[in-house]
């Protein structure tokens, strides 16, 4: 019975070389999946972050719009020839629709880039890993 080198069940007993190797492989694996995992939900912050980037981009030609606009087109057809509004109030209305209208993208886009954060799934899992590693 000493000779023996199977259990009971027909498996033959692990030995320390093995378990060792198998904990390597499976640390191995968890730690590739945690870096799956963090570039997955950087993608998505990355993704929001743009979007938000590319509303304040907006925002800022329509802020340059308002100032070249202020004093053109719309203004005079506001005042028309006279017979409208007097020019300045003209120039006015023209001014304060542009500047609403660059309040509006800013606000959307600073929202949107407030939605971006750190992967917080992936941080979670390399805190668990660190614990578990750690007994």
């Amino acid at each position: 019975m000493a000779d023996k080198v199977q259990s009971e069940a027909g498996v033959e007993d692990p030995t320390i070389g093995r378990l060792i190797s198998d904990a390597s492989r499976d640390i191995s694996t968890l730690i590739s999946k945690q870096v799956e995992l963090t570039k997955s939900e950087l993608k998505v912050s990355v993704k929001a972050g743009g979007v938000g980037i590319a509303l304040f981009a907006a925002a800022g030609f329509f802020a340059v719009m308002a100032l070249i606009m202020l004093s053109v087109a719309i203004a005079y057809l506001i005042h028309w020839n006279g017979s409208g509004l007097a020019l300045h109030w003209a120039f006015l209305i023209v001014f304060a629709f542009y500047l609403l209208v660059t309040a509006v993208l800013a606000l959307v886009g600073l929202k949107k880039v407030k939605k971006v954060g750190p992967p917080e799934r992936s941080l979670e899992q390399v805190k668990e890993t660190k614990a578990l590693l750690q007994r």
